[in-house]
């Protein structure tokens, strides 16, 4: 299998190239040449597949160049109950992603019981085993830079420290996380992590990072690496849940079932399109946004235009403030039928701060076929989402998976199971939860005391030679 990038001016490359790589060099996304496809006969062995088999099996189709055994291996490590455990009582951590049943039909998808209780833990751990795999079998090392809004940076953290070869500078809002997910990454004193609070927003936080990738001298030399959902492994670790949820949820292949996923910069849903392209049985893939809702925009009137940071807004579901939804270029490609040209025009605009009318361009009607609806949550439905879910079913949810579960009732067809995928457990977001139903959320016993932990962070203008002269000064070249 070899990887092309949306701009169409990169050599195709092999997986571990690009899992090292990150951004492609002319500044695209990698995406495989073609997506592999399940017959009904394939689907209905997988059916019957653990979670570490369904990955092996998915993970194969786009994966030749690390030895099957090998591969296999790092699967099994990363998909263990020791690694998944934060379950709610009743589930079981061997499912790793246990469905959680709210009413007939209705389902969350616990995809939060990893070290840092979100959704990105489920591709991150993989992550980090695969670099130090590759890393140790082409005696080489990494400095990873990324961008974070909340969870992205403490899953890369966490499952990167103590890694060998292995440097980590995470970038997010010096305002823009809750102060759980700030201790969550600030408390950690390995001398491998760097944390760097800018004084911005995240997608000045997203552009910093950008620009240093785009830096072929300064990526070349120091050996830049990418953690954030722009790196396809990202993307590629997420396809295998939506398989997991959906043979949960259903008894034959013949149904279908629709899929409502909180949505911030893209890539957690773009796994989902990316499943349905495999033949997974997908009805409807719903894009929940909060109050930042240029993905909302597009899917309701064809324009996609990002926002500056003046108009990017602190929400109580943090992870969404995102104006600039970096993979969205990945479904772009394909409903343009593939044509880097047209992507590179486009995104040429984007980089600009400019919109892109797909509609006027006569591309709007290719989403239908693609299954993607959308809708906007605020602040005053998150809470009412909140409250009615823990009266109603006695669960409590984030703000992040309740924009999705209000956003994915809107959409609920009669026979059609809806799974609303679930980005993180409650007790990230303590505040919030307090306001909506009067009490704070439990916590794991172990992360107790971790606002009180001593912190190690650098904080910085959104300047990117002081980010490069900052890296440089750390690894000593």
């Amino acid at each position: 299998m070899k990887y092309i990038s949306t701009r169409g001016q990169s050599t195709k490359a092999g997986f571990t190239d690009i899992l090292l790589g990150g951004l492609a060099p002319d500044g695209g996304l990698y995406l495989p040449e073609s997506y592999p496809h399940f017959s009904d006969a394939e689907l209905t062995v997988m059916r019957g597949m653990s979670y570490r088999e369904l990955a092996f099996a998915i993970l194969s189709c786009y994966v030749d160049d690390i030895p099957a055994d090998d591969l296999k291996r790092l699967i099994d490590k990363t998909y263990t109950a020791q690694n998944y455990h934060f379950v709610r009582e009743g589930q079981n951590p061997e499912d790793i992603t246990p469905l959680l049943t709210l009413e007939p039909g209705l389902h969350l998808l616990s995809l939060s019981n990893g070290p840092t209780l979100a959704f990105k833990d489920m591709a991150m751990q993989l992550l980090g085993n695969l670099f130090e795999y590759e890393l140790a079998r082409r005696k080489e090392s990494i400095n990873i830079v990324g961008a974070t809004s909340g969870d992205t940076g403490s899953a890369a953290e966490y499952a990167m420290c103590g890694k060998q070869g292995i440097r980590v500078f995470m970038l997010s809002p010096v305002e823009g996380m809750t102060p759980f997910q700030q201790a969550q990454m600030y408390s950690l004193h390995d001398p491998n992590i760097y944390n760097i609070a800018v004084k911005g927003v995240f997608d000045d936080c997203q552009d910093m990072v950008k620009a240093v990738s785009n830096d072929a001298a300064f990526k070349a030399r120091y050996k830049i690496g990418a953690v954030n959902s722009i790196n396809w492994a990202r993307v590629l670790a997420q396809i295998v849940y939506y398989f997991k949820a959906y043979f949960a949820a259903t008894d034959n292949n013949a149904q279908k079932v629709s899929f409502a996923v909180p949505s911030g910069n893209f890539g957690n849903i773009c796994a989902g399109h990316i499943a349905r392209m495999m033949g997974l049985p997908i009805d409807k893939l719903i894009a929940a946004t909060n109050e930042n809702d240029v993905l909302d925009e597009f899917f309701r009137t064809g324009v996609y235009r990002p926002r500056d940071a003046a108009h990017t807004y602190h929400t109580s579901s943090p992870s969404m403030d995102i104006s600039k939804a970096s993979n969205f270029e990945r479904f772009a490609y394909d409903l343009v039928g593939r044509d880097a040209a047209r992507i590179r025009d486009m995104w040429a605009k984007v980089d600009r701060g400019e919109a892109v009318d797909f509609k006027s361009l006569g591309l709007f009607d290719n989403v239908k076929g693609y299954g993607f609806v959308s809708g906007a949550s605020n602040h005053a439905l998150r809470m009412q989402t909140i409250r009615d879910t823990y009266d109603l079913y006695g669960v409590v949810i984030d703000t992040h998976t309740a924009d999705g579960l209000n956003v994915g009732l809107k959409f609920r067809q009669p026979g059609i199971p809806l799974v609303v995928l679930e980005t993180a457990l409650p007790a990230k977001f303590e505040d919030a939860i307090q306001e909506a139903i009067g009490q704070k959320p439990g916590r794991p016993a172990e992360l107790a005391n971790l606002e009180a932990l001593p912190r190690k962070v650098e904080i910085m203008a959104p300047d990117v030679a002081a980010l490069k002269g900052y890296i440089a000064s750390q690894i000593g070249q």
